[in-house]
C-alpha cells in the first residue's frame, strides 16, 4: 500500500485499438510506481474491456478519459465518454465472440457500475481492493493466517504443516470498512 492517502492519474485519448495497449502499459507502470503490482492484471483487463466498449459502441466519437485513483486501500478505474447510453450487462452465449466485457469486469472487480455524466456522457467504473498484505508470523504447532492482496484473511498453511500457529482470525468476508463483493451497482 502507499504512504499517501490518495493517488490519482488521468489520461485522455481516442479509444482506438492502437491506443488500448498503450493505456494498459501506462496503467501498469503507474500501479508499479504506487507499489500495488498485484492489481496490474485485473486493472489492465478491466480497462481494456471498458475501452473496447467505448471503441465499439460510443457515439458521437471515441474520445474518452481514463481515471485511476488509489484512495484508502481501494483502486478505482473509470472511463468517461461522450455517449449518454448506459451499458447493459449481457449474458453471452457460450460460443459468443463478443458481449462478455462487462461480465469479465464484474468477475475480476470488487464492484462496478455506470452513471450519467453531465448532459451527454457517462462514466463506467470498477474497483479493486488494494490492501497491503499483513505480515505472517509462524508459531510452532498451528496453522498460519495471512492476508492476500484482496485484503481478505485466508488460510495460507494448514495444520498439516507441523509447528505453525494462527496469528489472527480467518474471515469469510470483507474486513470492517471494506465494501463486500457483490453484484453490479449502477451509480
Amino acid at each position: 500500500m502507499t504512504s499517501e492517502p490518495s493517488r490519482h492519474c488521468t489520461v485522455e485519448l481516442q479509444a482506438l485499438p492502437s491506443r488500448i495497449g498503450q493505456i494498459r502499459r501506462i496503467i501498469s507502470a503507474q500501479l508499479r510506481y504506487w507499489h500495488v503490482d498485484g492489481l496490474i492484471d485485473h486493472a489492465a483487463l478491466g480497462v481494456t474491456e471498458l475501452l473496447t466498449n467505448v471503441h465499439r459502441h460510443a457515439q458521437p466519437d471515441k474520445t474518452c478519459t481514463v481515471d485511476i485513483e488509489l484512495l484508502l486501500g481501494r483502486l478505482t478505474v473509470s472511463v468517461r465518454d461522450r455517449d449518454p447510453r448506459l451499458p447493459d450487462l449481457n449474458v453471452a452465449d457460450a460460443l459468443a465472440t463478443c458481449g462478455r466485457g462487462l461480465a469479465m469486469v464484474a468477475a475480476v472487480s470488487e464492484s462496478w457500475g455506470a452513471r450519467p455524466f453531465g448532459d451527454s456522457g457517462k462514466v463506467v467504473w470498477f474497483t479493486l481492493p488494494a490492501a497491503a498484505p499483513s505480515p505472517v508470523v509462524a508459531v510452532p504447532g498451528h496453522a498460519v493466517y495471512g492476508s492476500t492482496t484482496t485484503g481478505l484473511d485466508v488460510l495460507v498453511a494448514v495444520a498439516a504443516v507441523p509447528g505453525l500457529v494462527p496469528v489472527g482470525p480467518a474471515v469469510d468476508g470483507p474486513r470492517p470498512g471494506q465494501v463486500p463483493v457483490g453484484p453490479a451497482v449502477v451509480g
